[in-house]
């Protein structure tokens, strides 16, 4: 079990870094007023971040990797 957690572990941390780099690449080039070319927004417009997918994707992986460092903390408690 104690395997799968951290596996669990990594792969929301590697999935919670990225999902962070995507959103503050699309919140620079809003904040710059070009549009990105590379994100979530596929109009090509410059659209508001917080309003695009991939923001919501980082809340969901934040939460996930924030409860699975709970899990792994109360795990070596056991």
């Amino acid at each position: 079990m104690k395997k799968i957690i951290i596996s669990q572990f990594i792969v929301l941390l590697i999935g919670t870094l990225f999902a962070w780099f995507n959103f503050i690449r699309e919140l620079v080039a809003w904040l710059n007023y070009r549009s990105c070319e590379v994100g979530c927004s596929l109009s090509g417009a410059v659209v508001n971040p917080f309003l695009t997918p991939c923001f919501y994707g980082m809340l969901f992986f934040t939460i996930a990797f924030i409860l699975s460092v709970i899990m792994l903390k109360n795990r070596k408690n056991v």
